[in-house]
């Protein structure tokens, strides 16, 4: 089912919960959540794998990241959830529903974990969480997932939560720490009409 123009709205739906994972959006005005950003973004691991347009390099620019994605979420072209645990309300990492189009009910989706959570599956139960609540709640029916070629783990991850390998993108994101160079990228997806993978 194609979302409404409502549905396409991401503010006011349910929190996704599950596998031991509680999904909040980022409060941009949380001195804890904009640390956390700011940790996640500075993350040299994090850092080798992913070159954003803007770098957030204090916890000025953190802020002002989340707060443009905060407007995001009221215009309803992406969402971007904290990833806790269900028990301690500790962050774990970041995952995000990003480039929503109701029209064609297509989206992309993106994450990482603290250096202090990973090991622990946070990537893979995030992703299978937030899968099955974009095509519920989102009413989404193609879920996209890239990373840079040579990122293992993010590969495993995406098998594990059921999006299937589609191909390499040539050139299709920047090298680490520029942009004035590009690297290649393996395209992921899923369709809400695939068999769901196991819970892990």
């Amino acid at each position: 089912m194609a979302p409404t123009g409502n549905r396409s709205r991401t503010r006011n739906l349910p929190e996704p919960r599950g596998h031991g994972l509680h999904l909040v959006p980022w409060d941009p005005a949380s001195r804890a959540d904009t640390q956390a950003w700011l940790r996640g973004n500075q993350d040299p691991e994090f850092r080798r794998w992913n070159t954003p347009l803007r770098t957030v390099t204090d916890l000025a620019e953190a802020r002002e990241s989340l707060r443009a994605r905060a407007r995001a979420a009221v215009e309803g072209t992406a969402v971007s959830f904290r990833i806790t645990d269900a028990d301690s309300g500790t962050t774990l990492g970041h995952i995000g529903v990003n480039e929503i189009k109701p029209v064609l009910g297509t989206a992309r989706v993106g994450y990482w974990v603290l250096p202090e959570s990973r090991g622990r599956g946070v990537a893979t139960r995030a992703l299978l969480l937030t899968t099955r609540w974009a095509f519920a709640e989102l009413g989404l029916h193609r879920l996209e997932l890239d990373h840079a070629v040579g990122h293992a783990v993010s590969c495993r991850v995406a098998e594990r939560c059921g999006f299937r390998y589609e191909g390499t993108l040539r050139g299709a994101a920047f090298e680490a720490g520029r942009h004035d160079a590009f690297r290649d990228a393996h395209l992921h997806a899923r369709l809400a009409t695939d068999p769901e993978p196991a819970d892990p």
